[in-house]
């Protein structure tokens, strides 16, 4: 039993169980971000233009009331959800790269003698290894 909970311990305390649980705390707040941005002002925007609410239509079958239209608004919620969640990672991602700039590529220093294959320095005419003459 203490190995089981020796290992538990050292299961929760590797820094990757810490990351997992901040990204879904964080995960979790940016979910009612989205949601409220979808709910609060997408859709009635979409509301005013279409008129579109289905959560009145309802089936009845056999004295049972299934909510059809309930359904179709929670896809059209997601799929709302989903389109701006993309709008706004896509932006994010395109502001990082605007952000970040390239590395410039630096300019080797070193290269490999052709005879004994050591790394030489770039400017040398002649292999310290080998002592071979290199080529210009």
């Amino acid at each position: 039993m203490k190995s089981f909970i020796n290992e538990f311990k050292e299961f929760i305390s590797r820094g990757n169980v810490m990351d997992m649980a901040v990204g879904i705390i964080i995960g979790g707040a940016f979910t009612a971000i989205v949601t409220s941005l979808v709910e609060d002002i997408i859709t009635p925007i979409i509301g005013m233009i279409g008129g579109f609410d289905f959560s009145s239509f309802v089936v009845t079958v056999n004295n049972s009331n299934i909510a059809i239209g309930k359904f179709i608004n929670a896809v059209i919620n997601f799929l709302l959800i989903a389109l701006v969640l993309f709008s706004v990672i896509k932006a994010m991602n395109k502001a990082a790269s605007l952000v970040k700039k390239p590395a410039e590529e630096e300019a080797p220093t070193t290269k490999m003698c052709p005879y004994c294959k050591s790394e030489i320095a770039i400017e040398a005419t002649r292999c310290p290894h080998c002592t071979s003459q290199l080529d210009a």
